[in-house]
């Protein structure tokens, strides 16, 4: 759930009551240096009443650069962040809005508090970048990429200058609560995008789920909404369920002498959504709504507690996590299990340490203050420099590449849960997202190695290059001197590279091409996809036009430097000539597919009557649910549908999950002409890919020329779209022994 803005104490006449803000302050951490503290405080209020005289932007929103600095401070306080870092946060936005010299703050506060001041300063340059076109950060300047090197760089060299942007972003996405709709989008759009995925990378989960759910709220707020109220209409009979846990728990562990600390933990509202999306469940599957902590000394305590729980209730197959033996990437660790508990309720419960705890909801914080100070080789170091060591390959990888869209995939990539763990030949341990493909592999170890990588091997047999790595692979990657990327890489139809990190560094290659180069390659490239549908009287530079070129050298240089996909031209060229049956002859003889027996699914239950609501007319492609009538069957309402949502209120035992069936769709029928060095089950190997694309094919006609081993065939299918063509040209290519395949000549 999202935090409610806390309030500082105020006198009478509507000023900062700050004897009583410091009171606070020091209840969430001991202050040492109070009067440097309060002196900040000063100089941040002066100099915000001095904004204000001279009419700067010293006020937005209701939310003065003082009042932003004093909330800043409250919540590094929270993470236990050093008091350098609190004055800092306090003398931040008034540096920001010009009110402020950073040489007054070195001056007062000495040039390690002025460096933190200027390294979120450099982070703030963000900001710009996000908000840009894509136009513009596809050719972005380099005055644009060296700001946000120097702010990686910042970063590596302090972790806490990370620490106070994430607080001042926190402290702006709660103030556009009252501000206009399209602000409070961009603000969350650039948190959910940037810094709730820095949050998670650091482990600071105290500010992550924060992040997290309050961009939700304003990026899906009907959603955000919806989930709120079905949590909202279930809390008090959760809470009492929850309590009979609780002291069945304290019983048990009393009795095997462990001391442990239980409550019940709240889930938050975007982890519930991102579930219930994810895996295609409704409210009432997701087990973690219900949800226990238990925090107990030591590991060992850990694993007995486990086995408590265990005994007590029935375990759910695949719902338990040992993040213990293999702690997440961002050095998250706990015991995660799931339950059938009492009155055959789903439960979930997380076993944990103090540290641990500490760990999950402080992260790098924990440990940040052992940089130069610790004692050799202590955990605390070790996992802080983990963390430095990861935003270092953010930084490297930057600076080659220089490219913001790649960065913010990036970030979400490294954050995702689902990571697997595969090994080099000398056994080192490489870090990868689930779904990676060698060549992904090749590109996280080296550049030079992705670039001349030619083949690969799993356990000592070659692998496709698009092969789907798996947790434990041992990986060698074959090479070729001088070798360099190819462009099928870049067709994501093919599956070569899965990671923006590799399509970046792919796309970097040849932009560094000579431009002439880049256009012969280019045209090749594009003819020869061309030819293959058979298209006729193509105008390239009236396709040049179409996607945003001047003439067709341009499209085509665009084409061989990466910038631009064929597939990307090939849907412009449709767009323009799909009226003109002679020159897209696939766009004949449409043949309309019926819809299935029934419109709508509902879960659970045959074939019920059922019917559209009037208040909302839901279409094909609306999120629905369905009410159970008394008598009419089931009527289907937009799940964002305000007479829906009070039902679902008042009535919760008649809703019931509803999808729409199979959509009426056109498809076009097309031939192919497959050509290849025949051998034995070919036709059924081509059969098993169009099968598994869930191709439907009319007819088949082969012709083999024993004397020359070869094959050729005459496939007739049917197409939604030149995509779906696009696509069974690439699977069909990727067959052992497939010579070429195109759009046969009518």
């Amino acid at each position: 759930m999202v935090k409610v803005r806390e309030e500082h104490p105020v006198f009478k006449d509507g000023t900062v009551d700050i004897d009583q803000w410091m009171i606070r302050l020091q209840e969430r951490m001991p202050i040492v240096d109070e009067e440097s503290l309060l002196r900040a405080c000063k100089i941040a209020r002066v100099a915000h009443e001095e904004g204000l005289e001279r009419q700067e932007n010293a006020w937005q929103n209701g939310t003065s650069s003082y009042h932003t600095g004093l909330e800043m401070a409250m919540i590094l306080s929270d993470l236990h962040l050093d008091e350098e870092s609190l004055i800092a946060a306090i003398l931040y936005r008034c540096v920001r809005e010009n009110t402020l010299a950073i040489s007054t703050v070195k001056d007062q506060f000495g040039s390690k508090v002025a460096s933190l001041i200027k390294g979120v300063l450099q982070m703030a340059m963000i900001h710009t970048k996000f908000r840009s076109t894509r136009a513009k950060l596809l050719g972005q300047d380099d005055t644009q990429g060296e700001a946000i090197r120097k702010m990686l760089v910042t970063i590596v060299d302090d972790v806490r200058v990370a620490l106070i942007k994430l607080a001042e972003r926190t402290c702006a996405i709660r103030a556009v609560k009252t501000a206009t709709a399209s602000k409070r989008y961009r603000v969350a759009r650039e948190v959910f995008d940037i810094y709730a995925p820095l949050a998670h990378r650091l482990g600071v989960g105290h500010l992550k789920w924060e992040l997290e759910d309050l961009s939700f709220r304003y990026i899906e707020p009907q959603e955000y909404k919806r989930i709120a109220n079905l949590i909202s209409e279930t809390r008090l009979d959760r809470q009492e369920y929850i309590d009979r846990v609780l002291s069945d728990l304290k019983d048990a562990c009393t009795k095997q002498n462990i001391e442990a600390q239980i409550y019940g933990r709240a889930k938050h509202i975007y982890s519930i959504w991102r579930k219930m999306t994810k895996k295609n469940i409704n409210f009432s599957q997701v087990y973690d709504i219900r949800a226990v902590r238990i925090m107990v000394e030591n590991v060992t305590q850990c694993y007995q507690v486990l086995g408590i729980v265990h005994s007590y209730w029935r375990h759910i197959p695949k719902e338990f996590d040992d993040y213990i033996a293999s702690p997440k990437p961002n050095g998250y660790s706990s015991l995660h299990t799931a339950v059938i508990g009492p009155e055959g309720k789903t439960l979930e419960i997380q076993i944990r340490t103090p540290d641990m705890h500490q760990d999950a909801e402080l992260g790098v914080c924990a440990h940040w203050k052992y940089k130069g100070t610790d004692t050799k080789g202590s955990q605390a170091s070790r996992s802080y420099e983990e963390k430095i060591n990861w935003l270092r390959s953010v930084l490297e990888w930057h600076e080659e590449i220089g490219d913001l869209d790649g960065f913010s995939n990036q970030m979400a990539e490294d954050s995702s849960a689902e990571r697997i763990y595969v090994l080099t030949p000398e056994g080192h341990i490489v870090d990868l997202h689930k779904g990676a493909t060698p060549l992904d592999f090749a590109y996280k170890v080296h550049t030079e190695i992705g670039h001349s990588c030619r083949g690969a091997k799993v356990a000592g047999q070659i692998v496709p290059l698009s092969y789907e790595l798996q947790i434990g692979d041992r990986i060698e990657i074959l090479t070729t001197k001088n070798g360099t990327p190819s462009r099928d890489w870049l067709n994501k139809e093919l599956g070569f590279v899965t990671s923006s990190r590799a399509r970046s560094k792919i796309k970097h290659w040849f932009k560094s091409q000579n431009r002439d180069q880049n256009i012969i390659d280019g045209r090749i490239t594009l003819q020869r996809e061309i030819q293959r549908y058979h298209f006729d009287n193509i105008d390239y530079n009236l396709i040049a036009l179409e996607v945003n070129f001047d003439k067709d050298e341009d499209m085509f240089a665009a084409i061989g430097a990466g910038d631009l996909s064929v597939m990307h031209v090939i849907h412009a060229a449709e767009d323009i000539y799909k009226e003109k049956q002679e020159s897209f002859p696939i766009f004949k003889d449409v043949v309309t597919k019926p819809l299935s027996t029934s419109d709508i699914n509902i879960q659970g239950v045959g074939n019920l009557l059922t019917n559209i609501a009037n208040c909302c007319l839901p279409v094909p492609g609306d999120a629905i649910g369905g009410f159970i009538t008394q008598g009419r069957g089931v009527t289907i309402h937009r799940a964002d549908c305000v007479n829906f949502l009070q039902l679902e209120n008042q009535e919760a035992q008649r809703i019931i999950s509803v999808n729409w069936g199979h959509e009426p769709t056109s498809v076009y029928p097309v031939e192919i002409h497959i050509s290849a060095y025949d051998r034995t089950n070919l036709l059924m190997d081509i059969m098993k890919v169009l099968s598994v694309l869930g191709v439907n094919i009319t007819k088949v006609n082969t012709i083999s020329n024993k004397n020359e081993s070869l094959a050729e065939m005459r496939l007739t299918i049917e197409i939604e779209n030149i995509h779906s063509l696009s696509k069974i040209f690439a699977h069909i290519s990727k067959i052992s022994n497939i010579i070429n395949v195109e759009r046969a000549v009518v």
